[in-house]
């Protein structure tokens, strides 16, 4: 398996990335994940963009927040509850699609034309980079061991980075979950260096339609 070297960059345009945005097509659920705490706020995820700090009884791109602790926060989306747990996966919420499959996935660029989003991997939250040129998912070791992913009973593998030949293994990850879309039995390689964002590669994306129109990715799920 031949891996590709992240981007030159990375790590500076990843503080940048925090200020991405997901813009949901009107149909679609919203999706949200509670990524920590401020003393009575809530640090959430809506639709993939940046966290915003959240109290009780405010609302946030049509989530309005009903109850907040230290390990989750109640919100409601047209209508609907849920409970969003601390660390969890993003939960869906709302639309008019109810328990149906989502298929689709719009994203805009970040500064430096990267797209960024929020997602999870076998149920744990995580953040993706978007890289057309990576042969399949990447990841660092810190981070696969952070989602409890047993990769040292993977494959070993070698490639090539910008520090010489580096030794990773070679995983299949139960879901990939992008906010409403869910990929199953996704090829991923864990390698020793960190990264500030796990690399979405081919693995995953050959499983859609890729379509780019100035600033916006659209990726529809073929199978």
């Amino acid at each position: 398996m031949q891996m590709t070297k992240p981007r030159r960059g990375l790590t500076a345009w990843m503080f940048l990335a925090l200020s991405g945005l997901w813009m949901p097509l009107a149909v679609q659920a919203q999706s949200v994940a509670m990524t920590g705490g401020m003393g009575k706020k809530a640090l959430l995820v809506v639709n993939g963009g940046a966290p915003k700090a959240v109290a009780a009884g405010d609302t946030f791109q049509g989530v309005t927040v009903i109850n907040v602790t230290s390990e989750q926060t109640v919100v409601e989306v047209a209508g609907k509850r849920q409970t969003i747990v601390l660390g969890g996966a993003p939960v869906s919420i709302g639309g008019s699609g109810g328990t149906a499959r989502g298929t689709q996935i719009v994203l805009s660029a970040v500064s430096g034309g990267h797209f960024v989003t929020e997602g999870s991997i076998n149920g744990r939250s995580t953040r993706f980079l978007v890289d057309t040129g990576a042969t399949s998912v990447a990841m660092g070791m810190e981070e696969a061991r952070r989602m409890g992913i047993k990769f040292e009973e993977g494959e070993r593998i070698y490639g090539s980075t910008a520090n010489g030949v580096v030794a990773g293994f070679r995983v299949n990850l139960t879901t990939v979950r992008i906010q409403d879309v869910e990929v199953h039995n996704v090829e991923a390689a864990v390698l020793p260096q960190a990264m500030p964002a796990i690399l979405l590669g081919n693995s995953f994306l050959t499983r859609f339609q890729m379509k780019r129109d100035n600033d916006t990715l659209t990726l529809t799920k073929r199978y």
